[in-house]
């Protein structure tokens, strides 16, 4: 059960994380996981918010936690949540909400958020980041560092190759073409530069779901009850991942390497890489060669899963900790400083009024490839998500790399996969 795969650590665990020094007297304080699973100075750019909203709010006190991966973060969290001290508010992936929903360990933010006024805020976010922040008529998750996957290419090596340096591939059979071109190979056979690479560690199932999303298929559906692993059209596109490799050998074999991967890419390992726009940012400030960023590549239709984090409120803290984490939560995804964030790091800025703040404009205008990402959201669709998530996706995760490693077929891969998402999830079917 989740329960038991999720929860592991210890109550004594949680307890030292959230052991409270001493509060101004009236201070609420706001405990505050947030995941460290980026490169750059985050944990420098969260503290200066956490101190710039106290500058503000004198009788709120926002002590973060830096807990580790998104992984390592929910389980501190679920761990703190079952002995009776969780955070206030957590920063989790937003594919994790069954999940919290099923432990009971969060609230709904229209218990909290009630007015007009906040209504409005809670409509002001991108409809797609919200597909994995809403279900059954509630807002369980606020956006907050969301991204999609992209495109980046090293224009350098296009114009090496005879491709048109600004002309990144536009559909599935370019993909193919252009990495034919960038693919080098020494006198050995070996590959000194591959054409294209799309990571299969980490986050293989997140990947994967831009393949079949231009393929025209949804993994899953929105009650988080049912998945279709094992379409024809799911299938189609496993194919096509494994054949980039096996079939035309423009990437590399095998599990490709998510935290590698931009390594390769500022090395000249690989021309062109599928990654998070998180990684925009990261890639401005190390790729010493003239890069590009696009939508990831048509099949039958452009697309992208959506990904990232979104606060969560814990149900165990106390009214005024509730309150005073929804002021927070608000104050840190106002225009302003969604903007900043997106400027900061890279990721989306998560709503529409974001994008017409002043540095915003100056910052697209300076670099216009931070669009892309916001552009895409229109074809963008749902992150995997299901109850009993994490072992629905590592079911998935494992097929995708058997059928990468060639220990299975990607037909036998992906009806192994479904047999087993079927077996965790039947006690869910309404």
């Amino acid at each position: 059960m989740r329960r038991r795969s999720v929860l592991g650590g210890s109550a004594a665990l949680a307890a030292g994380l959230l052991t409270r020094p001493a509060l101004t007297q009236g201070a609420v304080e706001v405990s505050f996981f947030y995941p460290v699973a980026v490169g750059g100075p985050i944990t420098k750019i969260i503290d200066g918010y956490a101190a710039d909203f106290e500058k503000e709010n004198p009788g709120i006190k926002v002590k973060p936690i830096y807990a580790g991966t998104y992984q390592e973060t929910i389980v501190k969290a679920l761990t703190a949540h079952k002995s009776g001290t969780p955070p206030v508010t957590s920063v989790l992936l937003s594919s994790d909400m069954f999940t919290l929903i099923d432990e009971d360990a969060i609230i709904p933010f229209e218990e909290l958020a009630k007015g007009a006024d906040d209504a409005a805020w809670i409509k002001s976010f991108y409809p797609a980041f919200m597909f994995n922040s809403q279900t059954g008529g509630k807002t369980w998750g606020i956006p907050f560092q969301r991204s999609t996957v992209v495109l980046y290419w090293n224009k350098d090596l296009f114009k090496e190759a005879g491709l048109d340096p600004e002309k990144p591939p536009a559909d599935w059979a370019e993909q193919v073409a252009f990495a034919q071109k960038l693919t080098k190979r020494e006198a050995s056979g070996n590959a000194s530069q591959w054409g294209i690479q799309v990571p299969s560690s980490g986050f293989p199932y997140w990947l994967f779901q831009g393949f079949t999303t231009q393929n025209g298929v949804e993994l899953m559906n929105q009650a988080g009850d049912t998945t279709f692993f094992d379409k024809p059209e799911v299938i189609e596109a496993l194919q096509y991942w494994v054949d980039l490799s096996r079939k035309h050998h423009v990437h590399p074999p095998g599990i490709v390497e998510w935290g590698t991967t931009p390594k390769d890419f500022f090395e000249r390992k690989t021309a062109m890489m599928w990654t998070t726009t998180g990684n925009l940012t990261n890639v401005r400030k190390n790729a010493k060669f003239d890069f590009g960023v696009a939508m990831l590549p048509a099949g039958k239709r452009r697309g992208s899963p959506t990904g990232g984090g979104n606060f969560y409120i814990f149900k165990k803290s106390t009214p005024e900790q509730r309150a005073a984490a929804l002021k927070f939560i608000k104050w840190i995804t106002s225009p302003e400083h969604a903007a900043q964030w997106g400027i900061d790091t890279g990721y989306v800025a998560v709503r529409p009024d974001a994008w017409e703040t002043p540095a915003m404009k100056k910052y697209v205008a300076d670099f216009p490839p931070a669009a892309v990402a916001r552009d895409q959201l229109p074809y963008a669709v749902a992150e995997l998500s299901t109850h009993e998530n994490q072992r629905v996706t590592k079911a998935l995760n494992d097929g995708l790399q058997a059928a990468l490693t060639g220990t299975k077929s990607a037909e036998q891969a992906m009806k192994d996969a479904q047999a087993e998402a079927t077996r965790i999830l039947r006690p869910y079917k309404r």
